[in-house]
């Protein structure tokens, strides 16, 4: 990793071992910041305060060699990002006013594809995790992922069953609760429904009242211009002497049939005026038919007004979506379907009550799964940590898990008992210390000391490192609180774990960062900060001085000097 303007770091690069690499520096020499780096790439929570003073933003770039095919390298070239000789290139920036950056193998991403991939990259366990692991949900959580498929497959089902039931019994109480008022909706819809059968209006209807209205209420002058256009064409019986429109047009067609064969374009003429004749004649006798079957009938007139009246009523009150009796046949029909629903109320609450007492049992039946294979997985995972405690010199300590229910009257029936459950099963999952024989098993947080509660994670985090399919480990000073043989244990536990994986730590021990194939060193300058020069990888003499100074802090001290000889010749043979 290059890191530039994080914390104390002004430019550094940090190079891993591909085996066990130890960190070590005074304290305050910018250590954590190694770890708050590789958080930062792996998509953690950019902090603006983390930027360097007078600097506009910190940067941390990472080369993760990552295995052809993996998980992580299909989900990263999915986002476009492309490999560097085997190797993701990951850069991280955050600026001074809080905005942050990411990019992936060339290709800028947002900040979540890197929270994405860490659980396939690197495992950190820190002391957050280790207070976090306290917490009866992440020691649950905890079992839970040590299990795999055995709690996996049947924890998915109950999530489903759980989800549905939760929606069931949120409908059922919304439909019970709520009922006057649906029972209110109801008698409004059925009156709307009553008025407007009552009425019994039909679509377009409102349009040809309209019209016919119109018509009726201006008979007298549609009949008297019709009887005039009428006597224009026809002419008028009474007055033999008039001239109409029919009569000159037949003049002017025997005028030009006279003489029509003597010129083919005359005889077209004649037609064309032939043809007007006859539409005329067409055109007034329906004007005849129209004025003789106008009705002014008063009577009729009324109950037109009347009947659009009724309809504008409707109109006014159900008309949402438009001005005509269309939309109040589209309320009507809207209005059916929900007091269909809201009539159904009584059979939907049995349905309901029903299918809530069926998901009620089908749970019951996948926590007690659930319960079993916590149980099965309890023994496993507790005979693993007793064992990583032997080796951390806690041989007589015995770590076990409780597997507890809680009654609840409202609860799911499990083991012939009915009892609280949530979205993770009906269990309430605790981690026990037996420190030392005849000592009761109690719980983590109040049965062991410092010392004991920092072994016993470490021994936890151990035993998922070996589970985890991740090729990087990162301890974060989870060896705070502990010292001599313990320490010495706890080096070698983390040697042999770096046998089958990358493992970096942050320590203060001496005996545990000898065990290391490599040792960087964080250091400040005079002016307090941390510049490129600042991480160095520590060999021989070098090493030994760092080691004495973490020993007794001289460096110059012979007898430090020959603890850390020891200490580094003892880790060597026991390689």
């Amino acid at each position: 990793m290059r890191i530039r303007s994080l914390g104390v770091i002004d430019d550094a690069v940090v190079e891993l071992s591909p085996g066990f690499t130890a960190v070590t520096g005074e304290t305050g020499a910018g250590k954590t910041m190694v770890v708050t780096s590789l958080g930062l790439l792996l998509g953690g929570r950019a902090d603006p305060a983390l930027v360097r003073i007078g600097a506009k933003n910190a940067v941390v770039e990472g080369r993760i060699a990552v295995p052809e095919g993996a998980a992580a390298v299909v989900r990263a070239e999915e986002a476009g990002a492309e490999l560097d000789d085997g190797a993701l290139l990951i850069s991280r920036t955050v600026s001074a006013e809080g905005r942050s950056r990411a990019h992936l193998g060339g290709r800028s991403v947002p900040v979540g594809m890197l929270a994405e991939l860490a659980d396939e990259l690197v495992a950190v366990h820190g002391q957050t995790d280790q207070q976090g692991l306290l917490k009866l949900s992440r020691q649950r959580a905890a079992l839970d992922r040590y299990a795999g498929d055995a709690v996996a497959v049947p924890l998915t089902k109950y999530g489903e069953a759980y989800r549905r039931l939760r929606a069931v019994a949120t409908e059922l109480d919304e439909i019970v609760t709520r009922a006057r008022e649906r029972a209110q909706e109801a008698d409004m819809l059925r009156y709307g429904l009553d008025e407007i059968a009552g009425v019994e209006p039909r679509a377009g209807e409102d349009v040809e009242l309209a019209e016919e209205a119109e018509r009726l209420g201006h008979a007298e002058a549609l009949a008297s211009a019709a009887t005039a256009a009428h006597v224009a064409l026809a002419g008028n019986p009474e007055d033999p002497e008039g001239v109409d429109a029919t009569t000159l047009v037949a003049g002017a067609h025997r005028a030009l049939a006279a003489v029509r064969s003597h010129d083919p374009a005359l005889s077209v003429l004649a037609e064309r005026i032939g043809e007007v004749g006859i539409l005329l004649g067409d055109v007034a006798g329906e004007l005849a038919g129209y004025a003789d079957d106008l009705d002014a009938d008063p009577l009729r007139l009324a109950a037109v007004e009347e009947r659009r009246a009724a309809l504008t009523a409707l109109t006014r009150k159900y008309g949402r979506y438009g001005e005509d009796i269309a939309s109040v046949l589209t309320w009507a029909e809207e209005g059916a379907q929900r007091l269909t629903e809201l009539d159904g109320d009584d059979e939907r609450i049995e349905e309901l009550t029903a299918e809530r007492d069926a998901l009620r049992v089908e749970l019951g039946g996948l926590a007690q799964a659930l319960t079993d294979a916590r149980a099965e997985a309890a023994e496993r995972f507790a005979a693993a940590v007793t064992a990583e405690l032997a080796s951390l010199a806690m041989p007589h300590a015995r770590v076990s898990f409780e597997i507890r229910q809680t009654d609840d009257p409202e609860g799911v029936e499990v083991g012939g008992r009915t009892v609280a459950y949530g979205p993770s099963g009906a269990d309430e999952v605790e981690l026990l210390l037996a420190p030392h024989p005849g000592a009761p098993p109690r719980p983590i947080a109040k049965g062991a000391s410092g010392g004991e509660l920092s072994r016993v994670m470490l021994a936890v985090e151990v035993v998922f490192a070996g589970t985890d399919p991740v090729p990087t480990y990162l301890f974060d000073e989870v060896d705070a609180g502990v010292g001599g043989k313990a320490a010495v244990e706890i080096g070698r536990r983390l040697a042999r774990l770096a046998r089958s994986a990358q493992v970096v730590v942050v320590t203060h021990l001496p005996q545990v960062a000898a065990f290391a194939d490599r040792q960087l060193l964080v250091e400040k300058t005079n002016d307090g900060s941390v510049t490129r020069s600042g991480v160095k990888v520590l060999e021989g003499e070098e090493r030994v001085r760092e080691l004495s100074r973490m020993l007794a802090g001289q460096e110059d001290s012979e007898t430090a000097r020959a603890h850390a000889e020891e200490l580094l010749a003892a880790a060597r043979a026991d390689a």
